[in-house]
């Protein structure tokens, strides 16, 4: 039996070369979170101390020769996220004007390019601009959520939360220099994981990706909710790996499988006074804490039940939905991710938290986390409410969906 076009989803809309402008912009993004791992690993968050300005010049004609240090870092960080804001800023008019036509178009076109244009005007004096633009931030990318929700082929609305979140994105990483706040720091980090997986949507769906994953192809609710339940797991190691990142608590328990010599370490005070003595992390800010010790197990047991839950998923999802499906394809490529992050977390133990390998954890938790929600998505597509479509779409002995053509 061969699947019918009627039912597959309708061709989207959008053109090939905006999914591919999307997968430069998702690059963009990954490269920004890479310089960003290394701003907190090398501590070179404050070796730039004003914003927007870099040191009273205008980010863009802050002189080269001062780029050295940590100054290359922080000031590279900031470069590459007005590329990045470019970038989303010219995806978010190109799928707004190729989905929408007339007075709607050239309003939203203006609108956007305006804010754009405003905020790409260096100097201390916008700082209020941008916070109140980022204030608006959550309630635009709210609204266009919401939108597309009732909509799910009018991207443009992602564009919009796309464009929003920048902005927002934008203002945090510079409040946090202005305020000295660590909270925001974390914050920064949470949306930068947010953002990717957004742009990487955006990626997939322009590019006709819904059409390629046959709806309601198997029938396993309770598989569709434990993807999102490992999409859940993943957001919340990376909160953890972003609180400890920044009360610098990497190296709280210094050694790895173990964690001083014990399954679960002692946190009482007389431990801790030990533990501080022996300290082996040099850049230590504060002594550790017991917040330390509990952050650091609670990612380290998050990350063995990630992996035992990514074992079963990966099992799971070759059996019901086939290892050539995307779901199944995007599942292979999560597992061996799941598996490069615990050795590198391991590795960050083991190397004293070396600043290259920590970021290069910090980057794969990302990716891992854009391949779980890609992978769920996927699965929350397959098991959509047709079960009848079982048995018509495997092929004898493999368990793989019949795909048209």
């Amino acid at each position: 039996m061969a699947l019918q076009p009627s039912d597959i989803s309708s061709s989207n809309p959008t053109s090939l070369p905006w999914s591919r402008f999307a997968w430069l912009t998702m690059l963009a993004t990954l490269l920004l979170i890479s310089v960003g791992g290394l701003v907190t690993s090398r501590g070179a968050g404050l070796s730039v101390p004003d914003w927007p300005n870099s040191y009273g010049y205008s980010m863009y004609t802050f002189p080269i020769s001062h780029w050295m240090g940590g100054i290359l870092y922080e000031h590279s960080h900031r470069l590459l996220g007005v590329l990045v804001g470019v970038l989303t800023t010219v995806l978010a008019v190109g799928l707004w004007v190729r989905e929408t036509s007339g007075r709607q178009r050239w309003l939203g076109v203006i609108v956007m390019t305006g804010v754009a244009g405003l905020l790409g005007r260096m100097g201390s004096w916008q700082v209020p601009i941008f916070i109140t633009l980022a204030a608006l931030a959550p309630v635009a990318m709210v609204w266009g959520l919401a939108r597309f929700a009732r909509d799910r082929q009018a991207l443009r609305w992602l564009g919009v939360v796309a464009f929003a979140a920048v902005i927002l994105q934008g203002t945090l990483g510079g409040l946090r220099v202005v305020w000295l706040a660590d909270e925001l720091g974390f914050v920064h980090g949470m949306l930068a994981q947010g953002f990717l997986v957004l742009i990487c949507f955006i990626a997939l769906l322009s590019g006709g990706w819904r059409n390629r994953v046959a709806p309601g192809s198997i029938a396993a609710p309770g598989l569709r909710r434990a993807w999102w339940l490992a999409v859940v797991l993943v957001v919340a190691q990376l909160g953890l790996g972003a609180a400890m990142r920044h009360r610098h608590a990497g190296l709280a328990v210094p050694d790895f499988p173990l964690a001083y010599g014990r399954v679960w370490p002692k946190t009482d005070a007389t431990s801790l006074a030990t533990y501080n003595r022996t300290r082996v992390e040099a850049t230590a800010q504060r002594p550790i804490q017991s917040t330390d010790v509990i952050l650091h197990m609670l990612h380290r047991s998050n990350a063995y039940l990630i992996a035992a839950i990514a074992a079963w998923l990966t099992f799971r999802t070759w059996r019901d939905a086939g290892r050539k499906t995307p779901a199944g394809r995007l599942t292979t490529v999560w597992l061996a991710l799941v598996g490069i992050q615990i050795a590198l977390g391991a590795l960050t133990v083991w190397t004293g938290k070396s600043a290259d390998i920590a970021t290069l954890h910090m980057v794969t938790g990302a990716l891992t986390l854009v391949v779980a929600s890609a992978a769920a998505a996927a699965m929350a597509r397959m098991c959509r409410v047709r079960p009848a479509f079982v048995e018509p779409y495997r092929r004898a002995g493999s368990g793989s969906p019949v795909w048209p053509g």
